[in-house]
Parts: C-alpha cells; structure tokens; sequence
C-alpha cells in the first residue's frame, strides 16, 4: 500500500482517487477551495460525477502539510491555469526526489512550457512524471475500462507510477517521451474545440473525421519539431487520446466547440460548461509555438482566429477547405 496525494478535488482528480483507493493504496484528497472540500467530506460524492460514491476512510483537507508529507506519489490534479500558483505553494513542503505525476493537460501561455516543465521549475527537487491518454473521469470514476500512458525521465519512476495505477479496468504503459506525451494532451484540446464548432454548425461525420486525421497531422508535426516522438502521436496521447476528446459528450472541449459553433463567444461556452475548457487556454500558446518553430498549424490557427479575433465559425471552415492544394503524402514520388 502506498500513501497517495491527489493535489485537487475536481472531477479527474477524484476518479483517479477512487481509482487508487481500489488498488488499495491510502488517498488523501487535498484542495484549496474550502467549499470543495467541504462537498466532498459532506456528500462523499463530487457534483460531477454523480453516482460515484466516495469512500469513508477517504481524507479530505485543504492543509498543505497533511497533502504532501510523507506521500509516496502526488498528482497534480488542477487546472492548467493553477499549476504554477499550486506548484509553487506547495514547493517548500517537497522532499528531495518525491515524486509528482501530472494528469492535466496544457501548456502555460506566457512561458509556453509543458507542465510538467512547470512544476520542475518551481520544484526542482522533485522528480516529475505525466499521465495521459483517452480518460475521461465519468468513465474511470465508474470503473470502466481505460488505457494510458504514464511518461517519465527515468524507466523506474515510470514503473512505479505504472505499478500504483494498473488495475483491471486501468492499463497503464511506460513511455520516456515525456514531452510528447504532454504536448499530444494539450494541444488536442484545441483541435477538439475545432470539432465541437464543427457539430455546432451542423457538419457531418465526413468533417469530424477531416479534423480528427488533419488535426493529429498539425500536433505530429509541432510536436516533432519540439522533440516529440511519432510514435507517441500515433498513439494513447496523441491519436487515441484526440479520438475520444472529439467524439464524446463527456469532453468539456468538444462541448465548448459545439456552443461556440452555435453563436455563443468562448466565454459564454466556459460559463454554460461550467469546467475549465484547456483547449482555450493552450490555443494562444500553441500558435505562439507554431511562430517559434514556423510550423503550419491551419486548424488551429482557424480556432484562435474564432476564439479571440471575432471571426466567423462558417468562415474559419470556409478558409480550411479553400486553403491552396495540397498533397497528403509530401515526400512521396511519382511513378511520372
């Protein structure tokens, strides 16, 4: 049995709780929000995942200390916009080595770092992981099967955090691509904003398909230009993790998209989601990271464009099919 802090009590955060507790490990969820917590120590359930019944030896606190002492792991369960103000909180507290897994998926506007580059730079004693792949809570606080990825600098700490979530309903691989891994989860938030205004509008299947395999080309070829791997595009955090992320109902990006499609401004979407929607935050830092490695990210850049220049859903997808001619395989050669 390991002790385990789950760093705050949203919705991912408390599936992944549940979800360790049934491996047997100890769980202690900690938030900063007073309010949160005190819903979850009162209801043993979280508004979002109805259904999900939390269990009575569950600790539940908003102590710094009683979150990160003597933890074996913690996971960085809060939204991409608090990582650095919670990393930093939290950074005397850390001993030499703990070790951090991030389960939220961005990338910081200003310094346009990964997360996990985040965390290390306010806790640079800590030994820092990531976890990522087609997982939506709703799904894995109901136990249902989930495949993953958890990347790391080294195979042991990997391993480790691999050995602590692998269950029956949870499979878990290793990757050392941890910068892939994190770049796949963050930017396929924004192609699914592009897919969600694609349902709004009323599009078909034809065009959600058209974003899917666009929009993984646009993340393969950023992050490979970033050091990324191929292989971890084409796989749980890029391709699989894109997939579920622009297809289901329970992706709070998608449903933005959809809202925004149907007329509302990004920041009407956000308020009727009622979640934080990434996809919006890592836009802007995903076209600043297009200029710096001056790559094409059309799909994206149609989205920025919507989000925050006032620019038509209709016209963003009138631009993207009348774009110049292009062929799909680029360095192929013709028999003549």
């Amino acid at each position: 049995m390991a002790k385990i802090g789950i760093l705050g009590g949203g919705s991912w955060g408390i599936a992944l709780a549940v979800l360790l507790h049934n491996n047997g490990h100890e769980i202690t969820v900690w938030s900063a929000l007073e309010t949160e917590i005190r819903m979850l120590q009162e209801k043993h359930e979280h508004n979002m995942l109805p259904g999900v019944t939390l269990p009575e030896d569950m600790y539940f606190t908003t102590e710094d200390r009683e979150a990160v002492a003597g933890k074996d792991l913690l996971v960085m369960a809060v939204a991409s916009s608090y990582t650095r103000s919670t990393a930093n909180r939290l950074a005397g507290l850390i001993e030499p080595g703990q070790k951090i897994v991030n389960v939220a998926k961005g990338i910081e506007e200003k310094s346009l770092k990964t997360l996990s580059d985040v965390i290390k730079e306010e806790i640079p004693q800590a030994d820092v992981a990531a976890l990522s792949g087609p997982s939506h809570a709703e799904e894995v606080g109901r136990g249902l099967p989930t495949t993953v990825v958890v990347g790391a600098k080294t195979r042991s700490t990997a391993e480790f955090i691999q050995n602590l979530f692998m269950s029956p309903v949870f499979r878990v691989y290793t990757s050392p691509d941890l910068l892939g891994i994190e770049l796949g989860g963050a930017l396929k938030n924004v192609v699914a904003l592009a897919a969600g205004i694609a349902d709004g509008l009323g599009y078909g299947d034809n065009a959600k398909a058209a974003l899917i395999t666009r929009g993984i080309a646009e993340i393969s070829r950023l992050g490979a230009a970033m050091g990324g791997k191929q292989e971890t595009f084409n796989g749980l955090a890029g391709i699989g993790d894109l997939i579920v992320t622009c297809a289901s109902m329970h992706s709070r990006n998608r449903r933005a998209g959809i809202l925004i499609g149907q007329g509302k401004t990004y920041q009407e979407a956000m308020d009727e989601v009622q979640m934080v929607v990434e996809g919006v935050y890592s836009a802007k830092a995903a076209m600043k990271l297009a200029e710096k490695y001056r790559i094409q990210l059309p799909i994206i850049e149609q989205v920025n464009q919507v989000l925050f220049e006032g620019k038509s859903p209709a016209e963003g997808v009138k631009e993207l099919m009348l774009r110049d001619k292009k062929s799909e395989l680029s360095g192929a050669q013709w028999d003549e």
